[in-house]
């Protein structure tokens, strides 16, 4: 660390990897040390010309279409590594698991997405059921945007009314949005995969909880869904008392019967008229129409509609996985600006008053200092003035 700040590279400036970069530049205790490219192009232009990253390169095979682009490279993926204590690894699968022992050699702290197999790193991540687990750990596995999705809701209803058994069925967007070569054009495509993979990797994060997911992979790029049937331990709820845990959950956001979202498309066009970057939607969206109880022949069922931003939901996620590995806790907290601390006890006193507070015993992970100080760069602190 320099001057206080952990300094970060990210390997990888696609989809996820130019979002982690901007959200780590917004953070008021790290520096983007820069960026990894292997070719030349708009997103590489953009970074370097407008945002002022800091370009190095994988290997010096076109280091001179990046000098005849007015790009002058940083360095070499070698010196990016010497000079930082964290490198999140944005690469497709299985490169992240490949770099390891790179990293390892150099000495840094990792990050790898969802889409490496769980070994490459110590732990799996979601902040606001393993943060304090992860603190101070050398490898970390930030789990897929599905995953993310899924245990963000799963956690909150399993923690305040106990989650017996989940089914959930995945309707997975074809491709990312700017991708033109990829997914399905005129069929939906069934997973035969049973269950698919991702339940067990909920389970990387929620390890006591019993699931089983199917997908289909259908022609949009613009979110998945997820429709969730959950049976209950609890007996005693309604289905404004599920909506209420859903409101108070972190980045979780219940997107009321009288707004009229009725639609991914509707979703993506409410994020923008929130001036969220790009327009993303980080939160995960719960159609509250869609929250619906049965109670009878001996079940408890609650069921759940969501959409998920595949190529967003995950960065906040990023950005508290580098504090964890760097052992940021409360104390590190008070050494930040005094408006992160003032966020900080009011985020707490906003959950203590939630459904999701289960008293003096509570380990309180939704509330963890990093997730704060994210969500409150990010626009995503439900405490915070201005939020919507």
């Amino acid at each position: 660390m320099a001057n206080g700040e952990i300094r970060v590279g990210v390997v990888g400036y696609g989809t996820i990897g130019k979002r982690v970069a901007d959200a780590v530049r917004l953070q008021p205790d790290m520096e983007l040390v820069g960026v990894t490219a292997n070719s030349f192009g708009y997103k590489i232009a953009a970074a370097r010309h407008r945002k002022k990253i800091n370009i190095f390169l994988m290997s010096d095979q076109d280091l001179a279409t990046f000098k005849s682009a007015g790009v002058e490279p940083a360095g070499s993926f070698d010196d990016l590594l010497k000079s930082i204590d964290v490198v999140v690894d944005c690469t497709p699968k299985p490169l992240g698991s490949q770099h390891r022992p790179i990293y390892e050699q150099a000495g840094v702290k990792a990050i790898y997405q969802g889409g490496e197999k769980k070994d490459v790193a110590q732990i799996s991540f979601v902040s606001q059921c393993k943060y304090s687990e992860s603190l101070g750990k050398d490898h970390i596995r930030v789990v897929s945007c599905n995953t993310t999705g899924m245990a963000r809701t799963l956690h909150a209803i399993d923690k305040v009314l106990g989650v017996s058994h989940a089914h959930g069925v995945l309707i997975r967007r074809g491709t990312d949005s700017n991708d033109h070569k990829n997914g399905p054009i005129n069929a939906i495509v069934p997973s035969f995969e049973q269950p698919s993979h991702h339940g067990p990797d909920v389970r990387t994060i929620l390890p006591r909880l019993e699931i089983f997911t199917t997908a289909f992979v259908v022609p949009t790029t613009l979110m998945h869904v997820h429709d969730l049937v959950l049976d209950l331990r609890n007996p005693g709820y309604e289905i404004e008392s599920v909506a209420e845990i859903l409101r108070a959950t972190p980045r979780l956001r219940v997107i009321p019967k009288d707004q009229k979202v009725n639609s991914t498309a509707e979703v993506l066009d409410y994020s923008k008229d929130l001036e969220f970057n790009r327009g993303d939607m980080m939160e995960i969206c719960v159609w509250e129409r869609s929250i619906g109880c049965f109670k009878g022949h001996g079940y408890n069922r609650v069921f759940i509609k969501q959409a998920v931003h595949q190529e967003s939901n995950v960065i906040p996620e990023t950005v508290d996985a580098i504090r964890a590995a760097m052992g940021f806790d409360l104390a590190a907290l008070e050494k930040l600006p005094a408006e992160f601390r003032q966020a900080y006890q009011a985020e707490r006193a906003r959950f203590e008053k939630s459904r999701l507070y289960l008293g003096k015993d509570d380990k309180c992970e939704e509330i963890n200092p990093s997730r704060v100080v994210t969500d409150y760069t990010m626009g995503l602190l439900k405490s915070a003035p201005g939020y919507y």
